[in-house]
């Protein structure tokens, strides 16, 4: 099941046409409110913690180290990452 939601989650960030700025190289972002793809936060390592349904959305968890992302999914175009600590 883990394996599959990492899939579905791939898939949707390589569908995403949102041009965000990308975590630095350590992993770790520069700033609160950092934002990112998903794409971009799966090649830095990030691994999808867990998902959870809110309404329409799908909200994704992603960590690496100490640093979180929490990834919005409105529709497969329409998708948003934002560090949370």
């Amino acid at each position: 099941m883990r394996k599959a939601l990492a899939l579905a989650a791939a898939l949707f960030a390589a569908g995403s046409a949102a041009a965000q700025t990308q975590p630095q190289a350590d992993g770790s972002g520069s700033s609160a409110g950092d934002v990112a793809s998903m794409a971009q936060l799966l090649a830095a390592g990030y691994e999808i913690r867990a998902a959870v349904p809110n309404g329409s959305k799908i909200i994704v968890f992603m960590q690496k180290d100490q640093s979180a992302y929490a990834c919005e999914f409105a529709s497969l175009t329409k998708t948003r990452c934002g560090t949370i600590n």
